[in-house]
């Protein structure tokens, strides 16, 4: 699996570039837990791995590019955001999941867990972002 290195983003965080594979989401999962451990961070660890983990699934089964972008940011003293970017326009859409199907439920677990997610339409396609709070700056 051929991949970029991780790298500071500026103002504190870390990108990086994934191919648009399963396998992928490990990946994403370790740069969180790593970032989230660089800025002192770890009891949003469980809850990062967990929203990373549902925003790379979703790009690696509705994106339209061969790779998708982590972005991994600190826009604030107690605020984690982790973002994934993809070349695809379409937002992503709540989905009725059955009780039988093992999808469609990745947007209900990232709202339950973010204080706060969203979409950013961009240019050449969209960034999808949850945002962490520690539990003490609420």
């Amino acid at each position: 699996m051929t991949m970029t290195a991780s790298r500071p983003t500026g103002h504190p965080g870390y990108s990086e570039t994934l191919l648009r594979r399963p396998e992928s989401v490990a990946t994403a999962r370790r740069l969180v837990r790593t970032a989230l451990a660089a800025w002192g961070m770890e009891e949003l660890a469980d809850d990062g791995a967990l929203v990373v983990s549902e925003l790379v699934t979703n790009a690696v089964l509705h994106a339209r590019s061969e790779v998708i972008r982590l972005v991994i940011s600190r826009p604030g003293p107690a605020t984690v955001r982790i973002g994934v970017v993809d070349r695809s326009k379409a937002p992503p859409r709540h989905r009725r999941s059955e009780d039988d199907n093992d999808s469609g439920r990745g947007l209900v677990l990232v709202a339950g867990l973010a204080a706060a997610w969203g979409t950013d339409p961009l240019p050449w396609g969209k960034r999808v972002w949850g945002e962490l709070h520690r539990k003490d700056s609420r």
